[in-house]
């Protein structure tokens, strides 16, 4: 560390999940590094059985499979240790306040080890960055053109500076394709994975559609109608687009969406 002036140790850290669902999934992978005020670091990495099995999307994002955690430790077995890891330290992580700190939290309450890491420093490079670099137009306008954008916020003034901002990131980035299609394909890396276009429902590997979201996340909405077929009345009787309750009240009687 060049820069970081420490006074007592810290642990960076990061998990690897079943999802982004806090209060429901698991951890399959978490490494940490502690490094000393005099500069010495040591390291923690494991992979973690989660005793739950880790949905094809899951995989595809990080790589581990069932078979790959298969004779790793549970978690319970870590938890002593990860906890004398930190013992003492600050924190720090990229988007680690809102996602690894409270989903480290809560599945080590969840086998037993109360810690909170509330009275922790927390350094999270990721907010450092969103403050520094802002994901505005008004930023991208003046990242990419050089320009400031006075009339911010003027539907007119906006879409002529998004233009530009498209164009100049087409010829700054090599790995930015110039043409049409292969933009679109860049833009849209998911698409033709949902099956709606708000996202709700998603084809598994077989074809078939499950939920995206909620507590039946990755489950077919076959499954979810056989378990709990008034939990689809429910939904009917939520504000969701129309191709969502399309799907909903089809899959009520009994027609599920397939994958061609």
């Amino acid at each position: 560390m060049q820069n970081l002036i420490l006074d007592r140790p810290l642990v960076a850290f990061d998990l690897e999940t079943t999802g982004v669902m806090i209060e429901r999934d698991r951890i399959v992978e978490l490494a940490l590094v502690r490094v000393e005020p005099d500069g010495s670091r040591r390291t923690f990495r494991s992979l973690v059985n989660p005793e739950v099995p880790i949905p094809p999307g899951a995989t595809a994002v990080h790589g581990i499979s069932d078979d790959d955690v298969r004779d790793a430790p549970v978690l319970a077995a870590l938890a002593g240790e990860i906890v004398a890891f930190c013992d003492g330290a600050d924190l720090a992580g990229f988007n680690s306040v809102r996602f690894d700190a409270p989903f480290l939290e809560n599945e080590l309450r969840r086998v037993g080890c109360e810690v909170s890491f509330a009275d922790r420093r927390h350094f999270d490079a990721f907010h450092i960055f969103c403050r520094m670099e802002p994901r505005t137009l008004v930023a991208a306008y003046k990242k990419y053109c050089g320009k400031e954008l006075t009339d911010a916020h003027s539907a007119l003034a906006d879409v002529e500076a998004t233009l530009e901002v498209l164009d100049a990131q087409i010829g700054q980035y090599d790995e930015v394709p110039s043409t049409s299609a292969e933009l679109h394909t860049f833009c849209n890396p998911d698409e033709g994975r949902f099956v709606d276009r708000s996202r709700k429902f998603a084809w598994n590997d077989e074809g078939k559609a499950v939920f995206a979201f909620g507590k039946y996340k990755d489950m077919t909405i076959e499954q979810v109608k056989a378990e709990n077929s008034g939990y689809l009345s429910w939904m009917l009787g939520k504000d969701f687009a129309d191709d969502v309750v399309k799907i909903l009240r089809d899959a009520i009687e009994g027609r599920f969406p397939t994958r061609s």
